[in-house]
């Protein structure tokens, strides 16, 4: 089964902002040893909510929208793939994630087979 772990950061320019250069370093590293994950296929941290744009549809005419239309207390900050032979492999995956930790959340989302 092919997972999505979608990471969500809550306040986490703060939390990012206490820690130390040290730190830091600490937390991108443990990042990075999720790419070297067995199953791991793919990932990417994406830019600041704020650069999206958000694109409708509506009577045929393209709109879009600056930045993320709906409000939320966390954005979609990056994502992995992983392949994994069960959900629980892939929430125990997700629990390492530092973000999961730091404030915010990560959502672990089964990818439709065909």
């Amino acid at each position: 089964m092919n997972y999505m772990l979608q990471i969500y950061s809550g306040d986490g320019v703060s939390s990012w902002e206490s820690l130390s250069e040290e730190e830091q370093n600490a937390v991108m590293a443990e990042y990075g040893a999720i790419f070297q994950t067995p199953g791991v296929t793919g990932g990417a941290q994406l830019q600041d909510a704020t650069t999206a744009t958000t694109v409708r549809v509506q009577d045929g005419r393209t709109l879009t929208t600056d930045g993320p239309f709906p409000e939320t207390k966390e954005a979609l900050g990056g994502y992995y793939l992983l392949e994994a032979d069960d959900l629980d492999t892939a929430i125990e995956l997700a629990a390492r994630i530092p973000a999961a930790r730091m404030g915010g959340a990560i959502e672990v989302r089964p990818l439709v087979e065909r």
